[in-house]
């Protein structure tokens, strides 16, 4: 019966299931959506999910489902709004290293990318990787050239395996939003349309080694940031090769101590930098959780350039506004920056009032919190989740710019003790503003809001007089229009209809006993239509009675 029941669930989520691999590069259908849902209620079914999961449990959930939902794991292990913290650290385990695939399947796969070309190019590859990540894994290896590289490459056929769970991800989201509010949460397809987003750009390596030419173009200037030099004459869709890094990883904290680095120094330059990346650049690395940052020579070094985040010049003017309400605990400033900021909002269904309010009591909360304390994941989330209930939406960019900021601090949590990124922002943007710009911009906006105003006035007065001319003549209509709540009218109507009903029974009450004496056919003593007006006017009575008791029980 369970078997059954799945069976039909299946054919009615796809039955319309639209396929998001037109030219079948993935070798996406129906057919393959119903098997590998098949295969996620078996692991459902073998996990016994129906009875909850400890943190360790959902670890290795995530882990035999595949690479697709250890990266989800890997993103809901820095969102601490979002889960426990003892699921956070179960699934932080998740960032460290995979079950390396075979050095002979990575041979092939390189001997398959560059064929009679693989031995003219590498000297050697080292045989044991140095990572080995659900999507990939890196060896190093000497060029013909004598250059010691890092090689990334792709395991075989992952690219087919997540993209058959975004799309069943996608199916099963399609369905279940029809049963959800957009203003009690996030819409599920959007969500899974942004990891479909960046699941086509995380498996390209061609857009890795891009992103990290550009990366290193647009910090060029800054001593103590730096990324590996691609090779882009070797680079292919499936195997990334730069240069070899090897340096101290974040994380390791005592070791950076014994080598003399100021953990201060280190977290304030990082996070200034990456202030820059979003507020200037609008390219920033997305993902910069700890197995991503090392140290080497004196400069901080980003790895895994795949996802990054981009800024257009609108979004970084709109999200440094919000930042630095959120700064100053300005809740109007912080209302003002969010709707200006938005993609879309209803103006008549904004309630304002609740949204300044509910605002307040945010900004209120983070302030009166200790700087070590504040969980800046939980602020940013609240805020968010406001203006989706307010009907405010923003821009899908927000939520990268959120991730990589609360991704950020948690890789520096031992770096900053007191102090968060929100307050680094802050002094970024105070320091790169021209303070002369910033004058002429406001006295310029000043003029301008007093042209406003006293054109305004001028329309004032002269509507005035419009006004005072007709009501002089007797040609001043007023319309009137009531909105709300039409509860107060229901219950108005209630109690006419009550009076009413009343007053119809004291009319044949009256009207009977005045024609009692009347000589015509009687029943029970009673003139004939005397007994029917008494039986209606007590009928009518008990209904309303009866009608009066049920109204003034129900809640």
């Amino acid at each position: 019966l369970l078997r059954m029941a799945e069976n039909s669930l299946l054919k009615y989520m796809f039955r319309d299931g639209a396929e998001i691999d037109p030219d079948q590069k993935f070798g996406l259908s129906r057919k393959a959506r119903m098997r590998r849902l098949s295969e996620i209620i078996g692991l459902m079914r073998k996990h016994r999910v129906h009875e909850g999961l400890s943190p360790n449990q959902l670890r290795n959930f995530l882990i035999d489902l595949g690479p697709s939902f250890i990266k989800i794991g890997q993103m809901l292990s820095l969102r601490s709004e979002i889960l426990p913290q003892a699921y956070c650290d179960a699934l932080s385990d998740l960032q460290m290293d995979c079950d390396p695939m075979p050095f002979e399947d990575t041979l092939a796969a390189l001997e398959d990318v560059y064929g009679s070309r693989f031995h003219e190019i590498f000297r050697k590859i080292g045989p044991t990787p140095l990572g080995s990540a659900s999507l990939a894994q890196v060896h190093k290896a000497e060029l013909s050239n004598g250059d010691v590289v890092a090689v990334k490459v792709q395991r075989p056929g992952v690219r087919a395996v997540m993209a058959q769970d975004i799309d069943v991800m996608r199916s099963v989201a399609k369905h279940i939003s029809r049963f959800m509010k957009d203003t009690q949460m996030l819409d599920l397809r959007d969500v899974v349309e942004e990891l479909w987003a960046t699941f086509l750009e995380e498996t390209d390596f061609i857009k890795e080694a891009n992103n990290l030419q550009e990366f290193a173009e647009l910090n060029k200037d800054v001593v103590f940031i730096s990324c590996p030099k691609p090779y882009m004459e070797y680079c292919t869709e499936s195997v990334l090769v730069m240069e070899y890094v090897e340096g101290i990883s974040i994380k390791d904290t005592e070791k950076l101590k014994e080598y003399g680095y100021d953990l201060d120094e280190i977290g304030l330059k990082v996070m200034d930098n990456y202030a820059t990346q979003i507020l200037e650049h609008g390219f920033f690395h997305a993902d910069p959780h700890p197995g991503n940052l090392f140290v080497r020579e004196g400069k901080v070094v980003y790895l895994d350039l795949g996802i990054m985040g981009r800024l257009s010049v609108r979004e970084r003017i709109g999200f440094s506004k919000i930042i630095e309400a959120v700064g100053t605990q300005n809740a109007s400033d912080l209302k003002d920056a969010l709707i200006s900021f938005s993609v879309e909002h209803d103006i008549e269904g904004i309630d304002h009032t609740r949204l300044l309010a509910e605002l307040d009591n945010v900004l209120k909360s983070y302030c009166s919190t200790n700087v070590s304390d504040i969980d800046v994941g939980a602020l940013l989330s609240d805020i968010m989740t406001l203006t989706r209930q307010c009907k405010v939406t923003l821009p899908a960019s927000v939520t990268a710019v959120s991730r990589g900021i609360v991704t950020m601090e948690g890789s520096l949590a031992e770096y900053l003790a007191n102090t968060n990124m929100i307050d680094i922002i802050n002094g970024h943007i105070m320091r790169t503003k021209n303070i002369q710009e910033e004058f002429e911009h406001r006295i310029k906006s000043t003029l301008l809001s007093l042209d406003s105003t006293m054109n305004s006035m001028l329309k004032t007065f002269e509507y005035s007089s419009e006004m005072f001319r007709m009501l002089s003549r007797g040609q001043l209509k007023v319309n009137m229009e009531m909105l709300g709540s039409t509860e107060p009218l229901r219950k108005v109507s209630r109690i006419a209809n009550r009076l009413a009903m009343s007053l119809v029974i004291a009319g044949l009450l009256v009207s009977g006993s005045l024609i009692i004496s009347v000589d015509m056919p009687r029943v029970f003593g009673l003139p004939v239509l005397s007994f029917i007006e008494y039986v209606s006017a007590f009928l009518l009575f008990v209904w309303m009675a009866w009608d009066m008791l049920r109204k003034s029980r129900r809640p």
